[in-house]
């Protein structure tokens, strides 16, 4: 037989035992940070593929005394497979001393040695022994700076900080899990009454836990999507600011194109932010299960 209960109505009177504003703003703020945990983490792993595939392979080697002795340095860095190299200026040079020796590097009278900057393939690049080796032979007393030990440094922060972003992103959903929980044990106190006379008059377990669970699931897909409206913003706004460390350096977003604007954020994190109120209402509801079936357990 045809149910004669409207479509859409409310029965066990969740609209009002369930609030349509506390609950959605809770969520809402659980989103947001969310989303900054997650843009942390893209942005972590955009600082170290930035640093592998700069700093990292990034050498300078410095020639003292380089009469005749930075020619035969140069030829072998030119015939040495993997290398880019390029020989800094007199002026590059001062300005690198300018720190230790002032303003007036470039006049003191002091035999500066020739410094080259090398970038080395990580694929087809020289062994540090034998690169260093055949400098050593071409003009004794050449030293190569390196970066690996500070690089090793920083590549261990950026790895700590998606780990500390990715706990974030749990912690956040385990505390939406909890707010969600409460909520509905409240809305099943406020409804105990109604909820106790249509579960004597034979509705199931599975029903009553579905319109709690419709209703919750509604509300935390809502209240995600305020959070995720929220989050654009900063993001967009970070992201213009962090620009210039990210592993593809991005222009100052043009305020007249729209298309530059968003462009500023990752793409992947444009991938990952449409799930965020999706994983809301999916924790909402498999929680609101659970919560009103185990309550539902105990009635007499």
């Amino acid at each position: 037989m045809a149910s004669l209960r409207p479509r859409g109505s409310d029965d066990l009177g969740l609209r009002r035992a369930l609030s349509d504003r506390l609950l959605p703003l809770l969520v809402a703020a659980m989103v947001f940070l969310a989303a900054l945990a997650m843009a942390g983490a893209i942005a972590a792993a955009g600082l170290a593929a930035h640093w592998r595939g700069g700093a990292a392979s990034l050498l300078t080697v410095q020639v003292p005394q380089p009469e005749g002795r930075a020619e035969a340095v140069a030829l072998v860095l030119e015939h040495t497979p993997g290398l880019t190299t390029r020989r800094l200026d007199a002026a590059e040079v001062a300005d690198l001393l300018r720190p230790w020796l002032g303003q007036d590097a470039a006049r003191l009278s002091l035999n500066l040695p020739a410094v080259f900057e090398v970038r080395t393939d990580p694929v087809t690049g020289p062994q540090a022994a034998q690169f260093d080796a055949a400098l050593e032979r071409a003009a004794p007393g050449t030293l190569v700076e390196r970066n690996g030990a500070w690089f090793a440094r920083l590549v261990a922060l950026a790895g700590s900080l998606q780990a500390c972003a990715a706990l974030a992103v749990v912690l956040v959903a385990c505390v939406g899990a909890a707010v969600v929980a409460v909520a509905a044990r409240a809305g099943l106190a406020a409804r105990r009454d109604a909820i106790e006379i249509v579960h004597g008059l034979g509705a199931t377990h599975g029903m009553i836990a579905s319109r709690f669970a419709g209703r919750v699931t509604l509300l935390a897909f809502l209240g995600a999507l305020l959070g995720v409206a929220m989050a654009v913003p900063v993001l967009l706004g970070l992201a213009s600011l962090t620009a210039p460390f990210q592993a593809q350096t991005l222009a100052a977003p043009a305020q007249d194109d729209p298309g530059s604007l968003f462009a500023a954020l990752p793409p992947l994190l444009w991938e990952l932010l449409p799930a965020l109120p999706v994983s809301a209402a999916l924790i909402g509801w498999v929680t609101t299960q659970i919560t009103v079936r185990t309550w539902l357990a105990r009635l007499p």
